[in-house]
Formats: C-alpha cells, sequence, structure tokens
C-alpha cells in the first residue's frame, strides 16, 4: 500500500475542483435569517474533520426515515450505514463552531438502489446522507442551518480533542450526554480529496436537499485498519439511532486536518409529491 500512496496521490491531485461552475457564478448572493445577513457561499478556512461509518441494519435505518423517497444505502450484506462526521470549524464567515452530524447513508428515488451501486452512480441515484441529528455549538450556525438548508441543527455543548493517537468529540445537551465518537488516528495517507456531499433533512413538512463542497488532505484507514468507537446517550434527539445495532467495526475512519468548504444554497424545482409521513408534504431541493 505504502508503494501505491505517492501514484495515487499524484493522481488525486489533478482531480478538478467538486465546485460547479453555476455555483462559483452565484457567489455573492445573501440569505437572510432572522434579520441576520449571509453572504453566499458560506466558507471555511482549514478546519480539522473527523468521519466514520458503522454497518446497521438496513431495515431498523428505513424506520427512521421520512416519506417513500428515501432509501437505506446498502451493503452486499444487507446493511446500511451510519455515518458520523464531526468538523471543528476553527474559522468561516460566520465565525468558529463546532459541527455533529449523524446520519443514515441513502438514496433518493422511487426504489431502493442495488447494494454498492450508489458509490459508482453517485448523481444518477442520488446518493447521500439523511441527517437525523445535527447539534452545533453556536446560536448562529443553528439560524442559518436551519433557516437555509433545512438542516435540523440545535446548539449543544460539542468538543474536538486531538492527540497523537486519537481523534474524538463528545455531544451534550444541559448537561446530559448525548454522544462520544473517537476513532483512532489512521495511517498519514495524506490523500489530496476534493469532493461534494449530499445531505438530505427534513423540517417544517418538507424534505430538503443540500450540497457542500470541500477539499482537503485526509488520512483514511478501510477495513480491519479502522478502529473507532461510538456511544450514545438518552437524548430525546438520539433515540432512533441510541436503537440501532450499530456493528462496532467502521467500514473506514478518515481525518482531515485542513479541510476547506464552501456551500452556498439556491431554491431550484423539487417534487411536490405528497408523502406518506405526515408532516412531510413536499421536496425542496436547495444546492
Amino acid at each position: 500500500m505504502n508503494l501505491l500512496l505517492p501514484p495515487l496521490r499524484a493522481a488525486m491531485s489533478l482531480l478538478p475542483s467538486a465546485i460547479p461552475r453555476r455555483q462559483r457564478s452565484l457567489g455573492g448572493a445573501n440569505a437572510t435569517v432572522d434579520g441576520i445577513s449571509y453572504v453566499m457561499p458560506v466558507n471555511s478556512e482549514p478546519s480539522p474533520v473527523l468521519m466514520t461509518a458503522f454497518p446497521i441494519d438496513a431495515r431498523a435505518a428505513a424506520a427512521l426515515l421520512p416519506g417513500k423517497e428515501l432509501h437505506p444505502f446498502r451493503l452486499p450484506n444487507g446493511k446500511s450505514l451510519l455515518v458520523v462526521t464531526v468538523i471543528n470549524y476553527l474559522a468561516t464567515d460566520i465565525g468558529a463552531y463546532i459541527e455533529y452530524s449523524l446520519a443514515i447513508a441513502v438514496t433518493h428515488g422511487a426504489r431502493p438502489a442495488v447494494p454498492l451501486l450508489p458509490l459508482l452512480m453517485q448523481k444518477t441515484l442520488n446518493f447521500g446522507q439523511y441527517v437525523v441529528s445535527l447539534p452545533v455549538s453556536t446560536e448562529i450556525s443553528v439560524k442559518g442551518g436551519k433557516g437555509i438548508w433545512g438542516m435540523p441543527k440545535h446548539q449543544a455543548s460539542l468538543d474536538f480533542r486531538v492527540t497523537k493517537d486519537t481523534i474524538s468529540s463528545a455531544y451534550e445537551l444541559d448537561g446530559e450526554f448525548g454522544a462520544l465518537i473517537e476513532i483512532d488516528r489512521p495511517p498519514a495517507t495524506a490523500l489530496p480529496l476534493k469532493i461534494g456531499a449530499v445531505n438530505y433533512c427534513s423540517f417544517r413538512g418538507l424534505l430538503y436537499k443540500s450540497s457542500i463542497y470541500f477539499a482537503g488532505t485526509a488520512d483514511v484507514a478501510f477495513g480491519k485498519a479502522a478502529s473507532a468507537r461510538l456511544r450514545f446517550g438518552a437524548l430525546e434527539q438520539v433515540a432512533g439511532l441510541a436503537s440501532l445495532v450499530v456493528d462496532p467495526q467502521p467500514v473506514f475512519t478518515m481525518y482531515i486536518p485542513d479541510s476547506h468548504g464552501s456551500w452556498m444554497t439556491i431554491l431550484k424545482p423539487g417534487s411536490s409529491a405528497a408523502m406518506t409521513t405526515p408532516h412531510l408534504a413536499a421536496t425542496v431541493w436547495t444546492a
């Protein structure tokens, strides 16, 4: 593997930016929430990220998804994935804050996708993650996240700890334990990433889709080489996830010490078909 890293890094460094040209042309637009003006795109400067994913039962995961349009992403063994991402935003257009995402890997469409195929056809099969809980450490992030992107943000006490052996983050609300994620530091693969990711969120009776584009240098471990520990508390915000049977062996772990992010929103036409969940009546695309 070590012999393959230099040519892999060189090849990945040649990839173009993941940010669509349309998004770059919309810079300078404003979104206003509760009198606060958010200038698009909202950017983040070098900020550390930890990310990992654990296998979970796909049928149990499906019970946490709204309506009929979202389906758990499936592995060949019938499992889906619980994706944990924590970003320690050291500097952004709206200040420093921590964001703690707990999400289920999904596809969007009339029917579930064939196992693993969404990894190869991400846009065609609308591959992304449905965000179940998204605590953040500042109020301005809550307002922007809900008002612009429809994200289920709420303010909580979060930390982000980096040692020579581990990266971890704890989530508490009003002194009550919510979740703890800790990964063993992956090997120093230093792979250059330029990727986009899709979030699906439900808010005010709508299903939202938003995209974030980021770049950075990632240290990654896969399979048995990856090691992580996830623990949930009794908070209502994580009750559904805490009821899942989470495989203790993660599929991968990732640490990005220097990520750069960019996210913008513009309303686009979406589906208006009624969903089965009573409080979800339509789909709104934001990107």
